[in-house]
């Protein structure tokens, strides 16, 4: 068996440590991407198909539902912490323990030992999702296969600590400009100062008060925020431009056209003379009104909350697929030189997903 081999027959923790020790920074996925087809193409009850270092893989057994299962193969920069280490308290550590090799064993694992399931199945694999977003794999197969992404039901294996997030939040980053005129700080008043003139945007964004509205019975709550503010010449120049950048996350009840259209309001009398939008990008309704998606939930348990965040969930929710977050780790470890996950919970998201496959 090389290197890079992957053995399936591994329970789902023993897997994650494997994965992880396979480096895969976004944008060197190859090797990683090779593995997983290699063990996918072994198993023939799949159709596995393949987009530069995007595998898909589904079963064609003729149920009457298709679900998902889908997570990303890249990872941030290693910071020292490959190869994975497992210590005496059962917990893994190591780069992509969390985000989301873990989430991947659990594919690998379903789609090795669930040959039947009662649903049809595909399983994505994609690479580049943490970096631009116009590199996201997930995206390339959306935009160049969309039938290979079609289905009835989603999950994103992203660590939501075993607790299932439905949907996903949007978000809108706006460029708020101000201008004014230079002038010799000892002489202000022969110019007009642009950092002044944006205090109505930072009075508008203190006086604010976030929606928090309640969809499929799930309370999101929005935030609207100054996230950096630029301006200044040198100490002794009144300034005349100043930018205050504003990081609007909406809830999914609302489409990128009406958060656009509610910053626009919120900001119509504050003096901005440029308004730019530099990212958005929609969010994700939960879904979990589908049957599909409260079989799932009775099989994992617990109670489902809203994901405060943007995750690929939305790209799904793009194609007409409802989608949920679910998956072992901790996200507030994610990148972080100490990442871990503990196997337990590894073990106990794959009996949940199998349970909900075989019942």
């Amino acid at each position: 068996m090389s290197e890079s081999a992957l053995d399936l027959s591994l329970d789902a923790a023993a897997l994650t440590a494997r994965l992880v020790d396979i480096p895969s920074e976004s944008g060197d996925e190859k090797v990683i991407a090779d593995a997983v087809e290699q063990a996918l193409r072994a198993l023939p009850h799949l159709t596995v198909d393949r987009r530069g270092n995007n595998i898909v893989a589904r079963t064609d057994l003729g149920r009457a539902e298709r679900v998902i299962l889908a997570g990303h193969l890249d990872t941030v920069p290693i910071a020292d912490n490959v190869p994975s280490r497992l210590d005496e308290d059962g917990m893994l550590w190591g780069c992509g323990t969390t985000d989301m090799k873990s989430g991947v064993a659990l594919q690998l694992r379903i789609a090795a030992t669930v040959t039947a399931p009662n649903r049809d199945l595909t399983f994505v694999f994609y690479d580049q999702e943490e970096v631009a977003a116009h590199l996201n794999g997930l995206g390339h197969l959306a935009d160049a296969h969309p039938e290979w992404l079609a289905g009835d039901f989603a999950v994103l294996l992203e660590p939501s600590n075993a607790q299932v997030e439905g949907g996903c939040q949007g978000t809108l980053r706006v460029l708020l400009k101000t201008t004014g005129e230079r002038a010799h700080s000892a002489r202000s008043w022969m110019g007009a100062n642009a950092i002044h003139a944006a205090g109505p945007i930072l009075a508008r964004l203190a006086a604010y008060e976030p929606r928090m509205p309640v969809i499929d019975g799930l309370e999101y709550h929005e935030g609207l925020n100054a996230v950096r503010i630029e301006g200044g010449v040198a100490n002794n120049v009144i300034p005349d431009e100043c930018t205050v950048t504003v990081n609007y996350r909406y809830a999914p009840d609302r489409t990128e056209a009406e958060a656009l259209a509610h910053v626009e309001e919120v900001f119509a009398d504050c003096g901005v003379v440029e308004f730019v939008v530099d990212d958005l990008s929609g969010g994700a309704l939960p879904g979990l009104s589908h049957p599909a998606a409260q079989a799932f939930m009775e099989a994992v348990g617990g109670r489902a909350m809203p994901k405060f965040g943007w995750t690929d969930v939305s790209r799904f929710s793009g194609l007409g697929v409802p989608a949920v977050n679910y998956g072992p780790g901790d996200a507030l470890l994610a990148h972080k030189r100490d990442e871990r996950v503990d196997t337990r919970a590894i073990l106990h998201c794959e009996e949940r997903l199998r349970a909900w496959l075989t019942s």
